[in-house]
């Protein structure tokens, strides 16, 4: 049986006093993350992630619940557990004169037990580039960067808080595939992300957080199934939308209609048999699956369970979360 590597039950992250002066981040999470998956954490801007990943990086104490990484409290037990995990920040904040190489060395002099600093700069491409300055980095770089000082411990936990942000589609792919092999090696992820294609490419299993509670969790197969499939065409002049067989539920403008359906085979297949028995050209007919942006789309344009956060509470998170920012990255360094 698959082990468990990260485990909150009924966790908060409350900001500030009690009452209407304070905001709470992070309201009653429930997750589980497997040993040796890659679970994605979604959510919109003020969601509750990078709080989330504070507390479970023990960079933070829950206000409330139960936390566990690799067994142990990561905030309580922060000298067992932080050798054992890599922690990739939003932004690491190196000394710009510094080159690649230098700063690796430097971290790795903080690291247990870590690799040599050559085989993290080859890992995720820096290599060619150990000789340059930070300040002379392109931002994709730095992020690669980043990643390979998170990566020099071999930890069997990696968190990874919006990887390849600032990089092109080559590096992003690159990056990918680096993250992949660390997989491959046992290596448990957890990853946030802005970019749906990567979770999609790169999840086992992924959640959506909305107001500090997760909306909706699954695969990727099984959080997009909940959507219906698409169906996209024109009609030709002379055939109007009523004429389709009324159990499609077409919707549309004129004569560009819209079919949603949970069954996208048979509904297509009755489409199109009614179409040749018609004589009738759909132009620019287009089926497709629901897809992980669509989900991520309801649910942060808010619905019967899913409203927006207030202005209040975005700005008292991002208060918070600025507050936080120079603690963070001294925590790290301090592994």
């Amino acid at each position: 049986m698959t082990e468990t590597a990260i485990s909150t039950s009924g966790l908060w992250r409350r900001y500030g006093p009690a009452g209407d002066a304070g905001f709470d981040a992070v309201r009653g999470l429930d997750l589980e993350v497997r040993e040796g998956e890659l679970f994605a954490l979604l959510g919109t801007n003020g969601a509750g992630k990078t709080s989330t990943l504070e507390v479970l990086e023990g960079l933070a104490r829950a206000t409330r619940g139960t936390v566990r990484v690799l067994g142990k409290d990561p905030y309580t037990d922060r000298g067992a557990v932080r050798p054992r995990i890599g922690i990739m920040l939003q932004e690491g904040g190196f000394p710009s004169d510094l080159t690649a190489e230098e700063t690796a060395r430097m971290w790795a002099g903080c690291t247990s037990a870590a690799r040599p600093v050559g085989e993290a700069l080859e890992t995720v491409g820096l290599a060619g580039r150990a000789g340059v300055r930070v300040k002379q980095l392109s931002g994709g770089e730095r992020r690669r960067l980043d990643l390979a000082l998170a990566v020099l411990g071999r930890p069997q936990v990696l968190f990874l808080d919006e990887p390849t942000t600032g990089m092109d589609a080559e590096a992003r792919r690159a990056t990918w595939e680096v993250v992949r092999g660390l997989l491959a090696q046992g290596t448990t992820v957890l990853l946030t992300t802005h970019y749906l294609e990567e979770a999609e490419a790169l999840a086992d299993r992924l959640a959506i957080m909305h107001e500090g509670r997760i909306a909706v969790a699954g695969t990727p197969r099984e959080v997009t199934a909940q959507r219906p499939s698409r169906i996209r065409f024109r009609l030709p002049e002379g055939t109007a939308r009523w004429q389709l067989p009324a159990e499609l539920g077409a919707r549309g403008d004129g004569h560009d209609v819209r079919v949603a359906t949970h069954d996208l085979q048979g509904t297509l297949t009755g489409l199109l048999l009614w179409a040749r028995e018609h004589d009738v050209r759909l132009g620019g007919l287009d089926a497709r699956t629901a897809s992980l942006e669509e989900a991520f789309l309801e649910i942060a344009g808010g619905g019967p369970h899913h409203g927006t956060a207030t202005a209040r509470d975005t700005a008292a998170h991002d208060t918070a979360t600025h507050d936080t920012a120079a603690h963070d990255t001294a925590e790290v360094a301090a592994r």
